[in-house]
Parts: structure tokens; sequence; C-alpha cells
């Protein structure tokens, strides 16, 4: 199929790209899910805005307190190779090398994939567990949105359609442990669940934590229950297991023609203890 009829507009400012925005129009960044949906009819757009002419919107950048900020623009193999991501948030470089194939991580877009917000992707899985914020432009101005807050559900986000997601905000995620483990019928698929979790803690000990499913619920989602078994107990990679125990109070797997509820939620619980088992043998210091 072909995409229904829509106009063009090619942005070259932040302020061309939003005087074009309203309820009729779609933004064009990777455009590796917007196409799709284009050329199936499942979206018609009266407009389509691209905003790869935009400069400013890409790039890895180091914050003084350790993070990292993160352009929208910023394409799924640069965060596989960048060496801040690989140095301040390890767990993003492993998930972006989860998504997709290459020809989609050389197009594909860290903000795209956070404004879709497909339930099993795996990006907004893993900068939600990193206690990122989007960054976020519209004509009333400038606002910062936590990840908690970003994702209402399926496909939908707390963007308003006269706005832009220009960055992401990932705070200082240095010396702590991480874990990242999915299961996709095939390399490079969407999952059929997945984990991705962070352990803070020092001196044997674990302060706190975050663990998210992604693919077992309308949006990625706080695996809270499990965190709190994990947050004040002494770093044990045996933690895993009694975390896992807990994760069926937080999500609710659908059931679908790729997998049951139940064994999504079944994936959920071994993935979770080997996430937690992998980022508490991590953890620094």
């Amino acid at each position: 199929m072909k995409p229904a009829p829509f106009d063009y507009v090619r942005a070259r400012t932040l302020d061309e790209a939003l005087a074009a925005l309203d309820a009729d129009s779609k933004l064009l960044a990777g455009g590796q899910s917007l196409v799709p949906m284009l050329n199936m009819r499942l979206v018609r757009p009266a407009v389509v805005v691209d905003i790869n002419a935009v400069p400013g919107l890409d790039g890895v950048r180091a914050r003084p307190d350790g993070g990292l900020d993160i352009g929208a623009l910023t394409r799924h193999s640069e965060l596989l190779t960048a060496p801040l991501v690989k140095e301040r948030a390890p767990l993003l470089a492993a998930a972006a090398g989860h998504v997709g194939h290459r020809a989609i991580r050389n197009r594909g877009t860290i903000g795209g994939s956070l404004a879709h917000a497909d339930p099993a992707a795996e990006l907004p899985a893993a900068l939600l567990a990193l206690d990122a914020s989007a960054i976020i432009v519209g004509r009333g101005g400038r606002r910062r949105v936590a990840l908690d807050d970003f994702f209402l559900g399926a496909l939908t986000t707390a963007l308003r359609t006269d706005e832009i997601l220009i960055a992401v905000e990932i705070p200082d995620a240095r010396g702590t442990g991480w874990g990242f483990a999915e299961v996709a019928r095939r390399p490079g698929d969407f999952a059929i669940a997945g984990v991705a979790a962070v352990v803070h803690g020092s001196r044997g000990r674990c302060d706190r934590a975050r663990l998210v499913a992604f693919g077992a619920h309308e949006r990625p989602v706080r695996l809270r229950s499990a965190e709190s078994v994990i947050a004040g107990a002494e770093a044990s990679p045996a933690l895993g297991q009694p975390a896992a125990a807990r994760t069926p109070a937080d999500c609710l797997p659908p059931d679908d023609v790729h997998a049951t509820a139940e064994y999504r939620a079944h994936l959920v619980r071994v993935l979770s203890e080997q996430a937690v088992r992998d980022a508490v043998t991590g953890m620094s210091g």
C-alpha cells in the first residue's frame, strides 16, 4: 500500500517546525515507525513535518553532573558506538544493540523511539530504568517531563500535538550496576518480553533499584514491588530470585498472536532474575 496524500514540510529551524504542527500533522525523524504506518494507512496526517534539517537536535553531550544530554535526532547506531554512552550509560548502549537491524539502527532516532512509545521497544524501557527525562518544546515554551510521567499507554505519551521532543536527559549513572535481558523470536524482532535493571549502592548494600519490564504491559512499566525487595538489601546476586517473585504485582501482560499473557508473565520473572543478578554483580563501590 501507499500513503494517503499529505503535504510535506522540511523545517530548517525549530520555530519553523513548531509553526507547522497541529492535530493533523506528524513529525518525521528517522521514519522507521512512521513510514510503515503511513504506507499501511494506519495514520493519515494532512502534513508531515521533517525535522532532520533542524540544527542542534542530535549528538551526545556530557553534563557537568556526570549525566548525559542526548539530542532527539541521535541515531540508534550512535548510541552503540559513542564513548560517552558506553562510559556513562552502558545500559543504553546494550539496549540499542537489540533494536531492529543495522539499517533500522542507522536511521532510527532516540526521540522517535520515545515519542512512538511502542510497549515492546527497548530504548524507552532502558531510559526509564535510567531515570531519564524528556526535554520538550512547544509554542508555550519548554518543559521537562520525567519518563515516569511521559508514557501514558500503548503508543501514547504526554507529548501535545504542538510540541516536539528535542532531547533526553540522563542523570549520572556511573558506579551503578545494570542488567538487560529480553526474549524475541528472531534477532531484530520486537521483544516478546524484556527487563532493564539499574541498581545503586555502595559498601556491599543496594541503596535503590529501578526495574522496568517491556513487552509485558501497555507501556514500559516499573516493577516497583520487585524494586522494594532490593532497596536496602545486602548486595547479593541471589536477590534476583525474591525480586523476580514479586513481578506479577506490577505488570499485566497482554494475550496476542505472539504469546499468551501467562507466558509473558513467566518471561518477566525469569528475565528479572537475570537482570537483577547482572546488575548487582556489576555494582561498584
